[in-house]
């Protein structure tokens, strides 16, 4: 197993080598290597957002040094030795409005998308489709608030302040909050239009939906009007546990691709603690990918090193249930289910009978052997 991490790390050392530069064009897939004739020749991967620190596993497939295509909004480069290139997309705008498991089923070439769990149950119905890894263990979405105006301690604290709770429209996470009390319903106020515009025009007096890998730091470095800090609860300590990015493919394909799926995702895996161990190249890339693709979500270099700072300290990157990376909680799967299908139904949705862990996610190929180690 040794042997197999180390060959591991030298694969992803060797994608900054031989990648191409954002001047040029991506070099044909050579062919020859450990996933070439196993794998597409270019594994597509399509993310939920623009690319940021959080998404970045992605990118470090293809290293430092990858080709931006502004109009397709994509970073393409070779994945090291192993003769096939990776594409990672960009969701957002590039998706056109459509959720990722849509967009999968219409787009073919698509390898693996990022579902999160209640999408997934919201797709199953129509788009099934099933998570081989788990990129990160916590979702980063958090609300927050200013701690100068308003005194809150935890989850049952958030009602008594009466503050409109600001989120985009849509996400299920507000329901939940909603139906276990936390938020009143005349709190949630679905008008974010993610900026922080509304947060300073009215000095605090709302709370909103952000990432506690990105606004806070933005809001007291960044954000002028405001320069101070502000204060979070993570949604996924009120007991919404969703994994915010399964890495998924049609569930209708899992057997075909599992030849390629047991050879990538524990390379899957060694990217996601490869970028939080070194993260600066990677880093470097995001504001690259960012500074020429227009419209995206404001970054620095500053606040991409906070970032990757954060998503360890509050185990947004960590292990699953045991010593591993990447894997799923099949029993924590099952609870989002539960809490999500009576919501999702409260709306119209189609809502598959019958659904369980097993119907969304696999740890079939996770190496158990990779895992973040938390000593030295």
């Amino acid at each position: 197993m040794k042997k197999h991490l180390l060959a591991t790390a030298a694969l992803f050392g060797a994608a900054a080598l031989t990648a191409c530069t954002a001047t040029s064009t991506t070099p044909a897939p050579t062919g020859q290597g450990a996933l070439a004739g196993i794998c597409p020749s270019t594994i597509v991967i399509q993310t939920d957002w623009f690319a940021t620190p959080e998404r970045a596993a992605a990118y470090q497939l293809v290293g430092p040094d990858g080709t931006v295509d502004v109009k397709k909004g994509a970073y393409t480069g070779p994945l090291g030795d192993t003769g096939v290139n990776v594409e990672v997309r960009l969701g957002g705008p590039f998706l056109g409005g459509q959720p990722v498991p849509a967009q999968m089923y219409q787009d073919q070439s698509i390898t693996l998308g990022f579902v999160p769990t209640d999408d997934a149950v919201r797709a199953a119905a129509k788009f099934p489709v099933t998570g081989v890894f788990a990129s990160l263990d916590v979702n980063p979405q958090i609300v927050m608030w200013d701690p100068e105006t308003y005194q809150v301690n935890s989850w049952q604290d958030v009602a008594g302040t009466g503050a409109p709770v600001v989120y985009s429209e849509g996400k299920i996470f507000m329901d939940y909050l909603v139906a276990a009390g936390y938020v009143k319903r005349e709190q949630a106020d679905a008008s974010f239009d993610g900026t922080p515009s509304r947060f300073v025009a009215e000095h605090g007096r709302v709370m909103q939906q952000g990432y506690i890998s990105n606004e806070p730091y933005r809001w007291e470095h960044d954000v002028k009007g405001w320069l101070a800090p502000v204060r979070s609860l993570l949604v996924h300590k009120s007991g919404y546990e969703t994994y915010p990015h399964a890495w998924s493919v049609r569930a209708g394909q899992l057997d075909s691709l599992a030849p390629c799926l047991t050879k990538l995702v524990p390379m899957l895996q060694q990217a996601q603690i490869d970028y939080v161990r070194d993260p600066e190249p990677v880093n470097q890339a995001l504001l690259r990918i960012a500074r020429t693709i227009p419209d995206g979500p404001p970054m620095t270099a500053a606040g991409n090193t906070d970032s990757v700072r954060v998503q360890l300290a509050e185990q947004i990157v960590g292990n699953g249930p045991d010593a591993t990376l990447g894997n799923f909680d099949t029993a924590r799967v099952d609870r989002v289910i539960a809490a999500v299908t009576p919501l999702l139904r409260g709306r119209g949705a189609e809502v598959r009978d019958g659904l369980t862990a097993e119907s969304l996610v696999t740890n079939r190929f996770v190496d158990p052997a990779i895992g973040l180690k938390t000593t030295p």
